[in-house]
Protein backbone atom coordinates (compact mmCIF):
# COMPACT_ATOMS: atom_id res chain seq x y z
CA UNK A 1 0.00 0.00 0.00
CA UNK A 2 1.25 3.47 -0.98
CA UNK A 3 2.08 5.88 1.73
CA UNK A 4 -0.17 8.79 2.03
CA UNK A 5 -0.22 11.71 4.19
CA UNK A 6 -3.08 12.58 6.16
CA UNK A 7 -4.04 16.52 6.94
CA UNK A 8 -5.32 16.39 10.15
CA UNK A 9 -8.59 18.18 10.11
CA UNK A 10 -11.97 17.18 11.30
CA UNK A 11 -14.01 16.59 14.28
CA UNK A 12 -12.61 15.15 17.73
CA UNK A 13 -10.50 15.83 20.28
CA UNK A 14 -7.59 18.79 19.88
CA UNK A 15 -4.42 17.67 19.42
CA UNK A 16 -0.95 20.09 19.53
CA UNK A 17 1.65 19.87 17.57
CA UNK A 18 5.09 19.22 19.19
CA UNK A 19 6.74 21.49 17.56
CA UNK A 20 4.72 24.75 16.46
CA UNK A 21 2.01 24.10 18.80
CA UNK A 22 -0.77 24.54 16.40
CA UNK A 23 -3.85 22.71 17.20
CA UNK A 24 -5.10 20.38 15.33
CA UNK A 25 -8.31 17.63 15.43
CA UNK A 26 -7.56 14.18 16.01
CA UNK A 27 -8.70 12.10 12.90
CA UNK A 28 -8.70 7.87 12.44
CA UNK A 29 -5.33 7.51 10.74
CA UNK A 30 -4.91 4.55 9.06
CA UNK A 31 -1.86 2.52 9.13
CA UNK A 32 0.77 3.40 6.62
CA UNK A 33 -0.87 6.20 6.63
CA UNK A 34 1.35 10.00 7.99
CA UNK A 35 -0.65 12.89 9.53
CA UNK A 36 1.26 16.15 9.16
CA UNK A 37 1.02 19.33 10.81
CA UNK A 38 -1.00 22.04 8.81
CA UNK A 39 1.50 24.58 9.89
CA UNK A 40 5.08 23.23 10.06
CA UNK A 41 4.95 20.10 8.36
CA UNK A 42 6.11 18.32 11.40
CA UNK A 43 5.02 14.26 11.25
CA UNK A 44 2.82 14.06 13.90
CA UNK A 45 1.78 10.33 13.59
CA UNK A 46 2.66 7.80 11.78
CA UNK A 47 1.13 4.41 12.41
CA UNK A 48 2.61 1.04 12.09
CA UNK A 49 1.84 -2.57 12.27
CA UNK A 50 4.30 -4.21 14.72
CA UNK A 51 5.26 -0.72 15.86
CA UNK A 52 5.05 -1.82 19.61
CA UNK A 53 7.03 -5.10 19.54
CA UNK A 54 9.91 -3.22 17.14
CA UNK A 55 10.43 -0.33 19.60
CA UNK A 56 10.26 -2.90 22.04
CA UNK A 57 13.15 -5.01 20.52
CA UNK A 58 15.37 -1.73 19.55
CA UNK A 59 14.80 -0.52 23.31
CA UNK A 60 16.25 -4.10 24.42
CA UNK A 61 18.73 -4.17 21.97
CA UNK A 62 20.02 -0.61 23.16
CA UNK A 63 20.24 -1.85 27.13
CA UNK A 64 22.54 -4.51 26.06
CA UNK A 65 24.88 -2.25 24.05
CA UNK A 66 24.83 0.30 26.85
CA UNK A 67 25.63 -2.33 29.72
CA UNK A 68 28.68 -3.59 27.57
CA UNK A 69 29.79 0.19 26.45
CA UNK A 70 29.72 0.98 30.25
CA UNK A 71 31.76 -2.29 31.65
CA UNK A 72 34.03 -3.28 28.60
CA UNK A 73 37.34 -1.36 27.55
CA UNK A 74 36.31 1.55 25.47
CA UNK A 75 40.08 2.18 24.70
CA UNK A 76 43.87 1.24 24.73
CA UNK A 77 46.46 3.90 24.95
CA UNK A 78 50.09 3.45 24.47
CA UNK A 79 52.46 6.49 24.23
CA UNK A 80 56.16 6.43 25.56
CA UNK A 81 56.55 2.75 26.77
CA UNK A 82 52.96 3.34 29.03
CA UNK A 83 49.96 1.60 28.60
CA UNK A 84 46.55 2.11 29.30
CA UNK A 85 43.10 0.30 29.13
CA UNK A 86 40.01 2.94 30.41
CA UNK A 87 36.46 1.98 30.03
CA UNK A 88 33.31 5.04 30.30
CA UNK A 89 32.91 4.18 34.16
CA UNK A 90 36.81 4.72 34.70
CA UNK A 91 36.20 7.70 33.53
CA UNK A 92 33.50 8.83 35.35
CA UNK A 93 35.51 7.70 38.56
CA UNK A 94 38.87 9.86 37.30
CA UNK A 95 36.55 12.88 38.12
CA UNK A 96 35.13 11.33 41.03
CA UNK A 97 37.28 13.56 43.91
CA UNK A 98 37.51 17.28 44.41
CA UNK A 99 36.03 20.30 42.67
CA UNK A 100 35.54 17.38 39.21
CA UNK A 101 32.39 15.40 41.54
CA UNK A 102 30.30 17.87 39.47
CA UNK A 103 31.77 16.85 36.54
CA UNK A 104 31.73 13.29 37.84
CA UNK A 105 27.87 13.30 38.07
CA UNK A 106 27.10 14.97 34.94
CA UNK A 107 28.91 12.58 32.79
CA UNK A 108 27.40 9.54 34.47
CA UNK A 109 23.93 11.38 34.56
CA UNK A 110 23.88 11.86 30.67
CA UNK A 111 26.38 9.15 29.05
CA UNK A 112 24.56 6.56 31.41
CA UNK A 113 21.66 6.69 33.90
CA UNK A 114 19.29 9.11 32.05
CA UNK A 115 19.87 6.76 28.38
CA UNK A 116 19.09 3.54 30.81
CA UNK A 117 16.46 5.31 32.91
CA UNK A 118 14.58 6.02 29.45
CA UNK A 119 14.90 2.66 28.19
CA UNK A 120 13.47 1.37 31.28
CA UNK A 121 10.59 3.83 31.05
CA UNK A 122 9.63 2.43 27.37
CA UNK A 123 10.24 -1.28 27.67
CA UNK A 124 7.97 -0.79 30.91
CA UNK A 125 5.32 1.12 28.80
CA UNK A 126 5.52 -0.50 25.60
CA UNK A 127 5.51 -4.37 26.96
CA UNK A 128 1.81 -4.53 28.12
CA UNK A 129 1.00 -3.20 25.00
CA UNK A 130 2.98 -5.13 22.72
CA UNK A 131 0.80 -8.05 23.95
CA UNK A 132 -2.50 -6.84 23.92
CA UNK A 133 -2.62 -6.40 27.46
CA UNK A 134 -3.53 -3.45 29.29
CA UNK A 135 -0.71 -1.38 30.95
CA UNK A 136 1.06 -1.75 33.64
CA UNK A 137 0.69 0.88 36.43
CA UNK A 138 1.93 4.42 36.15
CA UNK A 139 2.62 3.62 32.37
CA UNK A 140 1.45 6.72 31.77
CA UNK A 141 3.99 8.95 34.02
CA UNK A 142 6.21 6.21 32.62
CA UNK A 143 6.15 7.29 28.93
CA UNK A 144 5.88 10.78 29.87
CA UNK A 145 9.01 10.78 31.62
CA UNK A 146 10.85 9.01 28.90
CA UNK A 147 10.02 11.64 26.43
CA UNK A 148 10.87 14.67 29.02
CA UNK A 149 14.10 12.66 29.34
CA UNK A 150 14.87 12.37 25.44
CA UNK A 151 16.47 16.46 24.94
CA UNK A 152 19.34 14.60 27.96
CA UNK A 153 20.11 11.63 26.58
CA UNK A 154 23.57 12.63 25.10
CA UNK A 155 25.58 9.11 23.92
CA UNK A 156 25.39 10.46 20.83
CA UNK A 157 27.21 13.90 21.75
CA UNK A 158 29.92 11.70 23.80
CA UNK A 159 30.73 9.80 20.70
CA UNK A 160 30.96 13.49 18.66
CA UNK A 161 33.09 14.15 21.27
CA UNK A 162 35.32 10.73 21.64
CA UNK A 163 36.13 11.13 17.62
CA UNK A 164 37.09 14.44 17.82
CA UNK A 165 39.54 13.76 21.13
CA UNK A 166 40.79 10.82 18.88
CA UNK A 167 41.61 12.40 15.73
CA UNK A 168 43.96 15.57 17.83
CA UNK A 169 45.47 12.45 20.20
CA UNK A 170 45.88 9.67 17.04
CA UNK A 171 49.26 11.71 16.01
CA UNK A 172 50.71 11.61 19.74
CA UNK A 173 50.10 7.88 20.58
CA UNK A 174 49.05 4.48 19.57
CA UNK A 175 45.27 3.78 19.76
CA UNK A 176 43.37 0.61 19.29
CA UNK A 177 39.39 1.29 20.27
CA UNK A 178 37.66 -1.36 22.36
CA UNK A 179 34.82 -2.97 22.29
CA UNK A 180 32.79 -0.72 24.38
CA UNK A 181 33.86 2.22 22.07
CA UNK A 182 31.60 0.13 19.02
CA UNK A 183 28.88 -1.03 21.78
CA UNK A 184 28.44 2.86 22.38
CA UNK A 185 28.56 3.29 18.50
CA UNK A 186 25.88 0.56 17.83
CA UNK A 187 23.82 2.09 20.95
CA UNK A 188 23.25 5.71 19.32
CA UNK A 189 22.40 3.90 16.05
CA UNK A 190 19.88 1.86 17.64
CA UNK A 191 18.42 4.37 19.60
CA UNK A 192 18.24 6.93 16.39
CA UNK A 193 16.22 3.56 14.60
CA UNK A 194 14.09 3.17 17.58
CA UNK A 195 13.39 7.33 18.11
CA UNK A 196 12.27 6.77 13.95
CA UNK A 197 10.08 4.00 14.68
CA UNK A 198 7.74 4.97 17.69
CA UNK A 199 5.21 6.60 16.94
CA UNK A 200 4.23 8.81 19.84
CA UNK A 201 0.85 9.75 19.02
CA UNK A 202 0.08 5.77 18.77
CA UNK A 203 1.20 5.14 22.02
CA UNK A 204 -0.82 7.67 23.82
CA UNK A 205 -3.70 6.28 22.04
CA UNK A 206 -3.12 2.97 23.08
CA UNK A 207 -2.51 3.92 26.68
CA UNK A 208 -5.74 5.51 26.94
CA UNK A 209 -7.76 2.79 24.94
CA UNK A 210 -6.38 0.26 27.01
CA UNK A 211 -6.37 1.88 30.59
CA UNK A 212 -8.93 0.63 33.11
Amino acid sequence: MAMTEDRLAGGGPLYACPVCDTLHTEPEIPEKSIALCQRCGHVIAAPRAGSFARVTALALTSAILMVAAVFFPFIDLQAGGLHNRTSILDAVQVFSTGLMVPLAVVVALLIVLIPALRLLAIVYTLLPLMRGRAPYAHAKAAFRLAEQLRPWSMAEIFIVGVAVALVKVGGLATLDLGPAFWALSGFVVVTVVQDTSMCRHTIWNALEANSP
